[in-house]
């Protein structure tokens, strides 16, 4: 396995530059346009906005799966989207967890995990299998490595995810809508260990990931995320740190402050 390629000098992890992003289901529809944002390499974001305000829309054309309809994107100082087979190291520097996990069904959760280890660096179950015991381990998956996604909790079937997308140590982790629909206990764990990641997680050999959250709660990020921004009314507005989001317009997050977390 070869190690990733360091990033240019003083690069921005990402930089978006008067960036209008398109629906999945239907590109011609623009959810959130004149998007200019940075963020740099260990940054822990948070970005907010009700139901239908474009977070997942926005998480995808991030996380490289489909292009800014217009403006410049780049990641780490080269253009995104990455579909070209020469730059794939670049492109495996991001990892992305979705909302619900996208999971294989006729795979076992290990398998599951296992996934981009064998497709990417076309290692065997067995040469594979040290890695996923620790990534089961330390998202406390283990009692089920062995049964398919389908058996298990909304909670845990979001684990699978995350632990896949760790898989190939990514520097930047994009995951969407961590906290919907979960219960305290894995609410607490999520925050919890995504603050270990922000830190530096023994799974990433002590280096801390660069993170970007979607939420329709804020509350929950209190104390956890260093710096928020909304997506609204087609809009992206970068607010800062928590002491800048309180001080930001009261119609602004007003709403994303009063929101019921079950309902993000």
């Amino acid at each position: 396995m070869t190690g990733h390629l360091p990033a240019p000098a003083g690069a921005p992890a990402i930089e978006m530059t008067d960036v209008a992003v398109g629906a999945m289901r239907d590109p011609d529809t623009i959810v959130a346009k004149q998007i200019n944002w940075t963020v740099n390499a260990g940054e822990y974001w948070v970005v907010a906005g009700l139901h239908g305000s474009g977070k997942s829309d926005f998480l995808m054309l991030t996380g490289g799966l489909m292009p800014p309809r217009q403006g410049r994107y780049q990641f780490f100082g080269g253009a995104m989207p990455i579909f070209e087979e020469a730059r794939l190291k670049e492109r495996l520097r991001l990892g992305l967890v979705f909302d619900g996990g996208q999971l294989f069904n006729h795979l076992t959760v290990a398998e599951n995990i296992a996934l981009p280890l064998r497709y990417h660096y076309n290692l065997s179950r067995s040469q594979a299998a040290a890695t996923v015991s620790k990534l089961l381990e330390c998202t406390e998956l283990a009692p089920w490595a062995e049964s398919t996604p389908g058996t298990l909790g909304r909670g845990w079937q979001k684990r699978v995810g995350l632990a896949r997308a760790l898989a190939l140590k990514p520097e930047v982790l994009l995951v969407d809508g961590p906290l919907a629909g979960l219960d305290p206990r894995h609410v607490k764990w999520w925050l919890g260990f995504l603050d270990q990641l922000a830190k530096g997680h023994p799974l990433m050999q002590g280096r801390p990931l660069t993170l970007v959250v979607t939420t329709a709660d804020i509350r929950p990020w209190k104390g956890h995320a260093r710096q928020f921004a909304v997506l609204r009314n087609h809009g992206f507005v970068v607010l800062g740190a928590w002491e800048q989001l309180k001080a930001a317009s009261g119609e602004l997050v007003r709403e994303l402050l009063t929101e019921p977390s079950q309902t993000e």
